[in-house]
């Protein structure tokens, strides 16, 4: 059998390329004259380096390949950028891999060739080797040998990159440049804005098995797919499941810790809901000394009608931990003191890192690109974050950083930057909105968390609600292969960032802050959005990929006070259902989970778990909307 000969096409070529090593052994610097070139092999274009003794005309020694895709064996050498097919959100890992070095224990020195596909960056130096000097990095984090073009070169090579790849200078680094295919829409659209739905894209449904969190988000990199198993539910007519999907849950009763709802018990009528008045009076709370006299009724008035523009800056670091409730003015002056050393001394630790020192740990490195990338298109359509020299994108980046070294073993995952913008923005100060960030992320971390357990979970409990709420959406969306409601995964993983307006946002995420009326107030808000696309989902009879395009949207279309009021009435319903299942009563807080139970039976109630008063304690079938009253009294009527 003849072998298939590999087709290749010269593209670009300039000599006095020189590899510099930066060969610590030898205790100097050694540079390799060579060739760069661009060169598409059997259809793609690479960027490949050989030295002067290489005729460059055969296949370059690869140390970055691709896996083959067609089932045969891998080839892969030296591959930083390969994440196995269970990786969840684009998080960067280090690498504990043998990597090859440029220079070979013989003394010659080998060819490079990195696909266009797989180039993240590209970096004129900054120490004094001249503007000539470039870094390539990968996809991986790992950046290439150092190239020298001696004999200039630099802007014919980017130009004719540029035939296949858009390359941008950062924002926040006007040497670097980041590389995006051509089709990507990152340099003009913000990525919720890219038409990922569009009938001449490819297979939506193999898109989002693949990547659920990039095919619905529009822009973020790989995320698990253990939701592989459960997006065709046991029970629908077209289940054809595999001998290897055998380990994910059939259903939700199959999953430990959780039963099937039938949804027997009669839920009764749900209340009619009205949003309150925002909190405007701060002052009226706090003593002679500057303590706050009643959290809960703060936090009460935040939940029924959020707080004003004004408040919010103040307000915020008591619901994020910065300030404690009970803290004096002169003691929060201390605290502010205290924190501002310990964030500029976090600050100066990765500040002080070397290019040198960076080229040698991956993690970093790995840190670094993912911040840049992610800052580059933040809420750029907000005013403190638009534009290319805006000071708002340098402190978005320099907090990010520091968030690695305080919580480096989590590190950055992609989405955090959208939990920082709004609180940069509302504070408008480096320090409080690091702070804040790390008291929200207390909420949130485990959501990028590699085993991505904690999203699985809340998938898991957001089932059980539906189906205990409406039983024949669950069955429509079964009988489409959506019961899993994967397509909700970035609803949960950073609070609905996406699906509302930046200043809807503000007011959303005060409310959940509060922790009020339960902790999963954040799934009956999922809840009461999938309720209110009933009739359009059943209505026009959508298959699983016009699901899917009509979830995605929804974004800056959904009116939050309606919600809101949704879900609190979704809440007051299930909470006045007395033969409501075990299971959805400890997920919405109104039973503590059996284990728990057992540790502590004569533990005190938790403020999340505070539920409204029956309704026979008033003799009514009606139900009063929450006010964070306890359950042995009954809620008295709000303002």
């Amino acid at each position: 059998m003849e072998a298939k000969q590999e087709s290749h096409k010269l593209i670009f070529e300039k000599e006095g390329v020189y590899l510099h090593t930066n060969a610590k052994r030898s205790n100097h610097d050694t540079t390799i004259p060579g060739f760069i070139r661009i060169v598409e092999r059997d259809g793609e274009p690479a960027l490949e380096w050989s030295p002067v003794e290489d005729d460059g005309r055969n296949a370059p020694a690869v140390f970055y390949t691709k896996k083959d895709g067609e089932g045969g064996e891998e080839e892969t050498k030296f591959d930083p950028g390969y994440e196995p097919d269970w990786a969840v959100i684009s998080r960067v890992k280090p690498d504990r891999r043998q990597e090859l070095p440029p220079v070979r224990e013989t003394g010659q020195w080998g060819s490079f060739s990195l696909p266009l596909s797989e180039l993240y960056s590209l970096r004129r130096a900054r120490f004094s080797l001249g503007r000539n000097f470039l870094v390539l990095t990968s996809r991986g984090g790992d950046p290439l040998p150092p190239l020298h073009f001696r004999r200039g070169g630099t802007r014919e090579l980017l130009k004719a990159m540029q035939r296949y790849i858009r390359l941008a200078p950062s924002p926040m680094d006007g040497r670097l440049f980041l590389a995006y295919p051509h089709d990507s829409g990152a340099l003009s659209q913000s990525f919720d804005e890219l038409h990922l739905f569009d009938d001449t894209s490819a297979d939506l449904v193999s898109r989002f098995i693949q990547d659920p969190y990039a095919t619905t988000f529009g822009g973020f990199s790989k995320v698990t797919n253990f939701f592989r198993g459960t997006l065709r539910h046991p029970e629908s007519p077209h289940s054809n499941r595999s001998p290897q999907d055998a380990h994910f849950p059939h259903s939700a009763d199959e999953e430990p810790g959780f039963e099937l709802i039938t949804c027997g018990a009669e839920l009764g009528p749900r209340p009619e809901v009205k949003r309150g008045k925002p909190l405007d009076d701060w002052d009226q709370f706090l003593d002679p000394e500057g303590r706050v006299t009643d959290p809960q009724r703060v936090k009460e008035l935040v939940f029924r009608g959020g707080i004003v523009p004004s408040l919010r800056k103040e307000v915020w670091k008591f619901l994020l931990g910065f300030y404690p409730w009970n803290s004096t003015s002169n003691e929060r002056e201390d605290i502010l003191r205290v924190k501002t050393d310990e964030y500029f001394r976090m600050k100066v630790q990765w500040k002080s890192v070397s290019e040198e020192q960076e080229m040698r740990n991956s993690l970093f490195r790995g840190y670094r690109s993912l911040i840049e990338r992610d800052v580059n298109r933040t809420d750029r359509h907000n005013s403190f974050f638009s534009g290319s020299d805006n000071p708002g994108l340098t402190l978005l980046n320099d907090v990010l950083m520091t968030y690695c070294m305080y919580n480096f073993d989590l590190g950055y995952v992609q989405g955090m930057s959208d939990l920082l913008s709004p609180l940069l923005f509302v504070t408008q100060n480096e320090v409080e909105s690091f702070w804040c960030l790390t008291g929200f992320m207390d909420l949130l971390h485990q959501n990028f968390e590699e085993s991505q357990e904690a999203m699985k979970q809340q998938l898991l409990q957001l089932s059980l609600l539906l189906r205990a709420l409406d039983p024949e959406l669950c069955d429509y969306l079964d009988s489409q292969d959506s019961g899993s409601l994967c397509f909700c995964f970035r609803w949960l993983l950073i609070w609905f960032k996406r699906e509302f307006s930046f200043e809807d946002i503000l007011s959303l995420w005060e409310v959940l802050w509060t922790r009020l009326p339960c902790e999963n107030f954040h799934l009956l808000m999922a809840c009461s959005i999938l309720e209110s696309q009933k009739g359009e989902l059943i209505g026009s009879n959508h298959d699983f990929n016009s699901i899917l395009k009509h979830i995605n949207e929804l974004t800056m279309k959904l009116d939050l006070q309606s919600i809101l009021c949704g879900a609190e009435a979704i809440y007051l319903q299930l909470a006045h259902c007395a033969e409501l299942p075990s299971k959805v009563q400890e997920v919405i807080g109104l039973r503590v989970p059996s284990s728990s139970a057992e540790e502590s039976p004569d533990s005190e109630p938790r403020e999340t778990d505070t539920l409204v008063a029956h309704s026979e304690a008033r003799g009514a079938t009606s139900c009063q909307p929450f006010n964070g009253q306890t359950p042995q009294r009954p809620p008295p009527t709000y303002p």
